[in-house]
Formats: C-alpha cells, sequence, structure tokens
C-alpha cells in the first residue's frame, strides 16, 4: 500500500518550462527513448529539409552519420529565418529551435503542405541533444548558433558573407549528437535509416538524398527516383512474377488534397501496402488506407462484372480477395493532416477517406478497360483468392 501524502496546494504544482517538459518525458514526444526513439531524431531533422523540397524550394539533401553517432544534415532550400520574431523578440531561428509549437508550418503561410503537424520536431531533437549547432545559408549571408541539451550557448552569430568557394549558398545545415543521459548507448542503425530515405526519395520523385557514414563508407548511397512512387512499386515486387508489365498510376487533386497512388499485382499471396502522408509513413494506416481498400474493391468488382468475367448476381469480392498478392502505395499530400500522437502513426482525416475511395475507383476503373489482358489476369487472381478462402 502505498502511503498517502496528506497536502495537495498550489505548491504542489509544477511548471516546467522551456523544453524541460521534453527532457522529462521525453517518451510524450518521440514515442520512447530506445532505439526506435533515436532514429525519430534524425527522421524529425530531415523530414523538415523535405518539407522544403515538398513546397518546391529544395532538390537535394545530405545525410551524414558520424563515427560518435552524431548527425549532419544539410539542404539547399530557403534557410530558416534569422530576422528579429515579434513574439519572443528573438531571431526566429532560435524560437524555432528552443520553443515547442513554433514554424512555418502553422497558418500554410511558408508552407502549404508538410510533415510537421506538431511544430516540435527541431526543438524536440534539441531538447534531447547533447550539443546542436544550426548553420543558416540564407540571402547571401552564414548565420549560425549552438546549442547544449536545447538552451543556447551564445547568441545567434552573423558570420559575414557566404565564401565564394562555399558550395552551399542556400540553405541549412544542422549537426546533432544525441544525448546519452536520454538514450543511453544506443546507437543509429545504417540500414534502418537508408530504408527511411530511400522511401523519402520515392515519394518525392526528382529529389536527392545522398547518404555518408563515416562508420561505414563503402555503404554510401545516393537516392534519386524518377519514377517516384511507381519505381517504388517496381522495387517491392523486383524477385517476383508480376500480372501486369507496368504498375497502375495515378496522381490528381481534390480540393486542397493530392491522391497519389500506385498498384501492381504479383502472383503471391502476401500484401504490400504502405501509405503515406506528407511523406509521413502511416505506419497504422488511417483514413487514407481505409479509401484505398473501399475504392480499390469496389473498383475490381465494378470491372469484373461490367466486363461480364463474372456472375453479376452471385459473385462478389471481399476486400481480403482482392489485395492477394497486391503491392501498392498511397501517398496523399494535404494542408491540414490530422495524426494521431506525436510519432504520427495514422492519418485522422475524414474527408480523405472519401477523396481516396472516389478518385481510384475512377482510375482503376478506366485502366483496367483500356489494359483488358491485365484486368482479366488479376481478376483470375481474385477468383483464386476466393475459393482458398472458401
Amino acid at each position: 500500500m502505498t502511503t498517502k501524502k496528506k497536502g495537495y496546494t498550489a505548491r504542489d504544482i509544477q511548471v516546467l518550462e522551456g523544453l524541460e517538459a521534453v527532457r522529462r518525458r521525453p517518451g510524450m514526444y518521440i514515442g520512447s527513448t530506445d532505439e526506435r526513439g533515436l532514429h525519430h531524431l534524425a527522421y524529425e531533422i530531415v523530414d523538415n529539409a523535405i518539407d522544403e523540397a515538398m513546397a518546391g524550394f529544395c532538390d537535394r539533401v545530405a545525410f551524414t552519420l558520424h563515427a560518435d553517432n552524431s548527425v549532419t544534415v544539410h539542404d539547399n532550400g530557403r534557410g530558416i529565418p534569422v530576422d528579429i520574431h515579434a513574439m519572443t523578440g528573438r531571431p526566429a531561428l532560435e524560437t524555432i529551435m528552443t520553443t515547442l509549437h513554433a514554424g512555418g508550418k502553422f497558418g500554410g503561410g511558408a508552407y502549404k503542405v508538410s510533415g510537421g503537424l506538431h511544430g516540435v520536431g527541431s526543438s524536440v531533437v534539441n531538447a534531447l541533444s547533447e550539443h546542436m549547432r544550426v548553420e543558416v545559408r540564407r540571402q547571401g549571408r552564414l548565420h549560425y548558433q549552438e546549442y547544449k541539451r536545447g538552451e543556447p550557448t551564445a547568441d545567434v552569430v552573423d558570420a559575414g558573407p557566404i565564401p565564394k568557394a562555399d558550395p552551399l549558398r542556400a540553405g541549412t545545415l544542422v549537426t546533432f549528437t544525441p544525448d546519452k543521459e536520454v538514450f543511453g548507448h544506443t546507437r543509429f542503425d545504417w540500414d534502418t535509416l537508408l530504408t527511411r530515405f530511400r522511401e523519402m526519395a520515392y515519394l518525392n520523385k526528382g529529389l536527392w538524398i545522398i547518404c555518408r557514414s563515416e562508420a561505414h563508407p563503402e555503404d554510401d548511397r545516393t537516392f534519386y527516383f524518377e519514377g517516384g512512387i511507381s519505381s517504388f512499386v517496381r522495387h517491392l515486387n523486383h524477385n517476383r512474377e508480376v500480372l501486369q508489365a507496368e504498375p497502375f498510376y495515378m496522381e490528381e487533386t481534390q480540393d486542397t488534397n493530392v491522391v497519389e497512388i500506385a498498384l501492381q499485382y504479383n502472383g503471391g499471396f502476401y500484401e504490400t501496402t504502405l501509405a503515406f502522408a506528407n511523406c509521413i509513413n502511416t505506419v497504422d494506416g488511417g483514413k487514407h488506407l481505409e479509401g484505398f481498400r473501399a475504392g480499390l474493391t469496389r473498383a475490381i468488382n465494378n470491372y469484373a462484372k461490367k466486363s461480364k468475367l463474372v456472375d453479376a448476381n452471385t459473385t462478389n469480392f471481399s476486400g481480403e480477395d482482392v489485395r492477394e498478392g497486391l503491392t501498392a502505395i498511397i501517398s496523399v499530400r494535404m494542408e491540414e493532416p490530422q495524426f494521431e500522437g506525436q510519432t504520427k502513426g495514422k492519418l485522422g482525416n475524414a474527408e480523405i477517406k472519401t477523396a481516396v475511395e472516389q478518385l481510384l475507383v475512377q482510375h482503376l476503373e478506366f485502366y483496367l478497360e483500356e489494359h483488358p489482358a491485365e484486368g482479366r489476369r488479376i481478376i483470375e487472381k481474385c477468383f483464386t483468392s476466393q475459393r482458398a478462402r472458401d
């Protein structure tokens, strides 16, 4: 039995200032302090660079994993603003790096589409780092600031004009060392990082992501995919017998929501479907995945009946029937994504379910009508799946 505490007054109420709350309860912000949480730090900084790419201001992101387990990320985007922020009276750079819910992702001003909902990414990484240095190349000048466990060690420094020999003329460079007080001796896993960054390159066709490991230079990688998520599907199916020569692909905007889908069937028995929202891998699914599954089932059944490949009165494929042997990527881009949890594992926007379902039915039915041989093979695959379940 616990001992009862007699008093409970205003003096018992703690108010945590600044980023102290992050250090006291890091799991609330990054999910955990194990290997998964550690990798989330790297993803947050890279996601900020990807946001610049989605906004059309960046086409190159470089990631370096140093031998001491520190990380450097730099992009050739616009660079974080360094002018004085009206509300805080401090440079915008310092405000973003040291204040929760501060950034250009609210209100749709600097970013129409971004992966950052909570506005906590950079400041949380800063709070959970032994050391961080941010360099900004913007409007021809170089500024930087350094931090220790979330606190600035000095004011933002104006280092003067960018040297002509500097190959990086604009953009942001962030170097951070995860805090051993928080993460112990957990280290970044290079293969895990490469898997994530390969995904990002697939989701942003035309974006270069250069990955360098000081500990394993033989494993350095550069990712660039002009084919985008169609290339992603081909990559996932590369050792499988496919039913379509090329993946089905669609991209369309409904209202302000961009829906992009690629899919291809193979001769296997398992489904591989990945769903992304604003380049965030929503590992727990959400409304976009629900819309995809509903739209896929509708489109396959509609086509099978219209083309008289099945008896319209007796045959109706289930969701399981139409997803066996399916490889698919769903990528949606939204101005106001509603993610569940700080780690953004599930998308909650109800309206995206309708958009994905409607657009997929429209485009996939047309595709099947235009590719009758592939359509017949897909329906036969669904029949086989249905019979195996009966």
